[in-house]
């Protein structure tokens, strides 16, 4: 098996960053109100900065998620790679801009280069790992020399005021306004942005490079219900009826294509499917050593998850002390599928990483609680 080699981090981060008290004026307001849950969301997720692809006052969106994804690729591109060399595209976002073709095949139309192989990986913030996977696969198995997977994110799109009108009118109507929190919570939440990666089956010859020692990915899907989803309604008894099958009047006023998180299920279940269970597996499979980990980089949502992630890892059997993490939460947001190419492109490009350091990384996803958990040699 052959090794893999990540050579390259960069991401695309679009327009200027928004702080919070300007949030609005990109996302607009319901009904013409101010959101009664922004200050305890934002207040709770410490989040201090995002970045929107929407324009400030108009809410016109300025790039496509397929724009900022080929973006971010074309950074990759330097003396020691041109894209017209690149053998795999792989790319994960949790909402495409449209359902038909598959995202990657439009980020490839954005680069204008042919005769690749391609995946469009789907999911929520697993979808960036996933697609990272794909390419680590081919890779190892000798099918490919090398390789650019993606996460990228337009989550201003979907929470945009504009999406919410009809059933911002509806509910008036039915003397019932306001639209639910489990809606309106996510628009505090979730932040744009894409990254990719360069993966090749050998090292930088003069700069560092990060191996992949190994990914795992666990579902638990099996036993565990949707949590946060798109497209479709879920009952008081977990019943899910997908989006085709309403009127296109009442998906409208239903806004059924926003996004929905069930957030007592999210709290109930979070630490436990997506930490605990998961950290005690790996660690059966893996045998990691807190002190063999020079950072730890994770993903989570909100600043409320840092000290429930942290005893969750110490419940499942590996306790990592904070001075060991990494994470630029609070000034690029939750950029989700995105996130954990955002962060380690700030930990590669940082000049921190000397050769022989190991890196854990972390990605929950709550849709159906899934996880991955990826180890890294710096080289």
């Amino acid at each position: 098996m052959n090794k893999v080699y990540i050579n390259n981090i960069q991401k695309f981060m679009p327009n200027e960053p928004v702080y919070n008290d300007e949030m609005e004026d990109y996302l607009g307001y319901i009904g013409g109100k101010k959101s009664k849950a922004k200050n305890i969301v934002l207040r709770s997720n410490g989040i201090k900065r995002r970045f929107y692809v929407l324009e400030k006052g108009s809410l016109k969106p300025l790039f496509t998620n397929a724009q900022i994804t080929a973006n971010a690729i074309k950074k990759l591109e330097n003396e020691n790679f041109k894209l017209k060399e690149l053998e795999a595209l792989s790319c994960g976002t949790t909402l495409a801009d449209q359902l038909l073709p598959g995202h990657t095949l439009m980020v490839q139309g954005e680069l204008g280069i042919n005769e690749i192989e391609t995946l469009s990986a789907s999911g929520i913030c697993l979808s960036g790992i996933n697609a990272l996977k794909y390419i680590y696969y081919g890779i190892k198995a000798g099918e490919l020399k090398n390789g650019v997977s993606t996460g990228s994110e337009t989550s201003s799109m979907v929470l945009n005021s504009k999406n919410f009108k009809e059933e911002s009118d509806y509910k008036e109507l039915e003397n019932n306004p306001g639209i639910e929190f489990e809606k309106d919570f996510l628009r505090w939440m979730l932040s744009d942005g894409a990254g990719a990666m360069l993966l090749e089956d050998k090292p930088n010859k003069e700069s560092l490079s990060l191996e992949i020692k190994w990914i795992d990915i666990l579902s638990y899907a099996g036993e565990m219900p949707i949590c946060m989803y798109s497209g479709c309604e879920v009952d008081d008894k977990n019943n899910v009826t997908p989006w085709r099958a309403f009127e296109q009047q009442e998906v409208m006023n239903k806004s059924l294509l926003s996004i929905k998180q069930n957030v007592k299920l999210l709290n109930e279940n979070i630490t436990e499917y997506t930490v605990t269970k998961p950290i005690k597996k790996i660690l059966e499979k893996r045998g990691l050593k807190e002190e063999e980990i020079s950072y730890f980089v994770p993903h989570y949502s909100s600043k409320f998850f840092r000290e429930k992630l942290y005893e969750g890892m110490k419940k499942g059997g590996l306790e990592i002390p904070y001075e060991k993490w990494f994470t630029n939460l609070t000034e690029f947001g939750n950029t989700g599928s995105a996130s954990i190419y955002i962060m380690l492109e700030e930990l590669f490009n940082s000049n921190k990483l000397v050769k022989g350091q190991k890196i854990l990384c972390y990605v929950p996803e709550s849709g159906r609680f899934s996880t991955s958990f990826m180890y890294l040699e710096v080289v």
